[in-house]
């Protein structure tokens, strides 16, 4: 389990949304509000950010918790950017490739967080991983549910998929695979951000034209937040936010689709 933000606007220190907040990530690691499952997440930590004409994310990650990292501290202080992912990370197994198992994932433009666990791992998986290249699984970052789902949506999005749709197909072909799954994906290229609800809680603060914001819980008590319902689909630029139903693998409704403005 974990709680994770992604960030797209105006150019701002990574500490303005991860240190700052009085219920920022940071906060968060030891004193989450709404998190659902575990208390502490301090097994790991990691931030992922886009510098000015580069399409290819820098990152920071670390196995031990996020308030013990002093250079961490200065970082998040003179480290500005426009577009940025972040977790701090509660282990489902103990000891899992210490920090090759913190988020954000990355490759290429992409960089990628789970919050949540998936059921029965790694049995429940085991047909789901065989629809990958060797190549995918031989080359897997660490040895967790999230790096594999991970895998699962990079496997989609090479294939041509749209952030979203690779999301939300991964969640869904999980969810079949291992039920009781929790599946809060998060996804940003540095001009999108694409996201799941799925077992756990999702916000987003939007400010049109401007920045948006989509995180497990509310970093502050801004009344504009908005909560994501559970089994949803979110797809983001900096001027809108479009919610997508995400049916049950075992029904056959069709999804439903609203577009939210944003406020």
């Amino acid at each position: 389990m974990c709680r994770h933000l992604a960030y797209l606007g105006p150019a701002e220190p990574l500490g303005r949304f991860l240190v700052e907040p009085p219920h920022g990530l940071y906060r968060q690691s030891w004193a989450p509000r709404r998190q659902r499952y575990g208390t502490v997440n301090a097994d790991g930590f990691g931030v992922g950010w886009y510098a000015e004409g580069d399409p290819v994310p820098a990152r920071y990650r670390r196995a031990g918790p996020i308030w013990a990292d002093l250079s961490f501290a200065d970082l998040s202080r003179v480290v500005r950017t426009t577009a940025l992912l972040a977790a701090v990370r509660d282990a489902t197994l103990a000891g899992a490739d210490a920090e090759a198992a913190a988020a954000p994932f990355a490759t290429g433009p992409w960089l990628f967080s789970h919050n949540g666990a998936v059921a029965g791992w790694p049995h429940s998986l085991a047909a789901a991983s065989r629809t990958l290249p060797p190549e995918d699984l031989l080359s897997l970052e660490a040895r967790n549910d999230s790096a594999l789902v991970w895998a699962l949506v990079l496997h989609r999005l090479h294939g041509g998929d749209e952030e979203g749709r690779a999301l939300a197909d991964t969640v869904l072909d999980v969810a079949a695979a291992a039920p009781g799954s929790r599946l809060n994906l998060l996804l940003t290229n540095g001009e999108t951000i694409a996201a799941t609800a799925w077992g756990d809680s999702l916000w987003y603060l939007a400010e049109p034209g401007r920045r948006t914001v989509v995180a497990s819980e509310p970093y502050d008590d801004d009344p504009h937040w908005l909560q994501v319902p559970d089994r949803t689909l979110l797809v983001a630029n900096r001027t809108d936010v479009l919610l997508t139903a995400l049916k049950e693998p075992s029904t056959e409704a069709a999804p439903a689709s609203l577009k939210e403005p944003c406020s």
